[in-house]
């Protein structure tokens, strides 16, 4: 199962005195995604100091700011100020939402690292190092322990101090590169650092000029202050797998008042497929995907929208006649930072199938729209799950006179079908009783059995087609003790999916109980039809040989063939299928390039055909 989408957030001690924020952080949690929340406390110490009658001790730096001195004997006033004021209030706010909450500050088995270098000062006109100064970097997340926390709270809140990996008092540490150590650490997939401004200001004087994007290095000549520690956290945090911005308070759940940050890329005409791939996008987490998309779209003038279902739907041309290209915005879990080495792009997601979509959108981008046709570019989403949500919406609410579906092919193929999938859910009981009993039967026993002979009268049906168990679970109860397993067969075209129910209910047991997940048809597209026709001159136009494919996956192609008739479908995008779902997944920039040219290519032919009455 896909584990929610983890958002490491960081939120000021003025953001936190901000009541709106809670609630977005309850709408967000409401969404299943799993929050850590990393709290600033300089609003929660300067209550403390004031109760306590203390002054809060500073030092002034060489370039005449001023930080504070947190010396070994003011360590344990940190602490209590964040334990005594700044979390309480944090968790009161949120269990006030309905939200289960754990706080704690870093330095209680969380975070570790080291002290800093002395510091330069300066005191009485001259240059002086601090050397008792507590202040410290991040280098140890206990990542484990942290996703044990997640999993048994709605919100997980970290503040400083953090533990001295040399034994000595708690180390105070920025809060917003705490959360950038933490986003990184433990693979997170989204951060936002929240400010009292919208994003980076490009005029401090006015509200609305927020910067929609940074690179590392660019962001610095917006920032002034506190804003610099941002971005300087969100620079450290591109060396993980999160997608990072700076944004303002009612703005996590909008692209709107946001700075992104984003890794470069070798050139402009990659920035689409580069920063899709930046953006972690696993099934049931593409939302922030879509945004981007989306406001992408608006850039480049393209009428575009979020659907019911989660699609990102972009649309030119307002015909009655629709040419679709249906892409998929999710991915696989387990991602990890992408990274542009030459020519190369790795990343989850740039195979399967992030190029395959940017390359429509910028297609859709550039065509020339006939008369009396539209074409639509769908993100789909959960394809990479058994729901298939996205593409049962598409099949029942956009027809289409023919699809282009986004899957990688390679730049010189055109994949004409997939096998379909039929996907059980088997599961077998036994009374309870002690294993050593005469002749005892354990449920394990009995699944291995039944799968076997479901298995077994599956392939005599359907001699051609693949099968694996993925996935085996058992439970015991008081009566009876069970196994379940997940039994998968991927099956050829011409296979009837009804007929392989009926094998199964004739073979299985009473103690067995079978449900289908999914029933999804092999499909196969005629090398005859208009749409592959166009394929293959845009192909040869670009130089290529045709070469077809009928593969032994599954995609959205045989969701919309479960209703649609007569309707050409074809598969194309660019990259090696063979990386789909490993670690080794990456892209070219020459491969992006050329099936971004021949799918242009085809898209005016088969329009211009269409158009022309062919």
């Amino acid at each position: 199962m896909t584990a929610p989408a983890l958002h490491v957030i960081k939120l000021g001690s003025s953001t936190l005195l901000t009541p709106g924020i809670f609630d977005e952080l309850a709408e967000l949690s409401a969404t299943g995604a799993r929050i850590l929340l990393v709290a600033g406390g300089a609003e929660g110490i300067e209550q403390h100091y004031g109760a306590l009658g203390r002054r809060i001790p500073e030092l002034e730096l060489p370039n005449g700011d001023s930080v504070r001195y947190c010396p070994p004997e003011e360590m344990p006033h940190i602490v209590d100020a964040y334990e005594r004021i700044t979390l309480p209030s944090v968790v009161e706010r949120l269990t006030n939402r309905g939200l289960s909450v754990f706080a704690q500050v870093g330095a209680h088995g969380l975070v570790s690292g080291r002290v800093n270098r002395p510091l330069k000062t300066r005191k009485d006109g001259r240059n002086v190092l601090v050397r008792d100064h507590r202040a410290g970097s991040v280098e140890s997340v206990a990542a484990e322990r942290l996703s044990r926390l997640l999993d048994a709270n709605d919100v997980v809140c970290l503040a400083p101090p953090i533990a001295d990996l040399d034994g000595g008092s708690p180390l105070n540490v920025d809060a917003d590169m705490l959360a950038a150590a933490v986003s990184n650490g433990t693979h997170a997939d989204h951060l936002r650092l929240v400010t009292g401004t919208a994003g980076l200001l490009t005029d401090p004087r006015d509200p609305r000029s927020t910067l929609a994007e940074a690179f590392p290095g660019t962001g610095r000549e917006y920032a002034s202050g506190r804003m610099r520690q941002k971005v300087r956290a969100a620079e450290a945090a591109l060396n993980g797998s999160a997608d990072v911005a700076v944004t303002g308070p009612h703005t996590l759940s909008s692209p709107q008042g946001r700075t992104r940050f984003w890794r470069p890329e070798p050139d402009g005409d990659l920035a689409l497929l580069s920063r899709a791939v930046q953006i972690p996008s696993v099934s049931g987490d593409e939302n922030a995907l879509a945004e981007y998309l989306e406001s992408w779209c608006r850039s480049e003038g393209i009428a575009s929208r979020t659907d019911e279902a989660g699609n990102l739907v972009a649309e030119r041309g307002t015909g009655p006649r629709t040419l679709m290209l249906l892409g998929h915005m999710d991915t696989v879990p387990f991602h990890w930072p992408p990274e542009w080495d030459g020519d190369r792009l790795s990343g989850r997601g740039s195979v399967d199938a992030k190029a395959s979509l940017a390359t429509f959108l910028e297609v859709l981008r550039d065509a020339t729209v006939p008369p009396g046709w539209r074409i639509r570019v769908v993100g789909a989403v959960e394809e990479e799950i058994s729901s298939s949500r996205g593409a049962f919406h598409v099949r029942d609410n956009y027809p289409a006179e023919a699809v282009v579906i986004g899957e990688p092919s390679g730049s010189g193929a055109l994949t004409l079908g997939y096998y379909g999938l039929f996907k059980l859910r088997i599961t077998a009981s036994v009374p309870s009783g002690h294993s050593a009993g005469f002749d005892a039967l354990s449920a394990p026993d009995a699944l291995i059995g039944s799968v076997e002979t479901i298995r077994s009268a599956v392939l005599k049906e359907a001699p051609e087609a693949l099968s694996a168990v993925i996935d085996m679970s058992c439970a015991s109860g008081v009566d009876q003790h069970s196994a379940t397993g997940i039994l998968n067969f991927r099956i050829p075209p011409d296979v009837d999916v009804e007929e392989l129910r009926e094998t199964v209910e004739a073979v299985r047991t009473q103690r067995v109980s079978v449900e289908y997940l999914r029933a999804t048809p092999g499909y196969v597209s005629a090398r005859s039809s208009p749409l592959t026709r166009s394929f293959g001159r845009a192909l040869r136009r670009n130089g290529l040989r045709p070469r077809y494919l009928l593969k032994k996956g599954t995609a959205d192609m045989n969701t919309l063939a479960t209703t649609w008739r007569d309707v050409p479908m074809v598969a194309y995008g660019p990259g090696d299928s063979a990386l789909d779902h490993t670690e080794h997944e990456h892209v070219t920039a020459s491969e992006y390039r050329a099936a971004r040219s021949t799918l242009a290519d085809a898209v005016a032919a088969f329009l211009s055909t269409q158009h022309g009455g062919e």
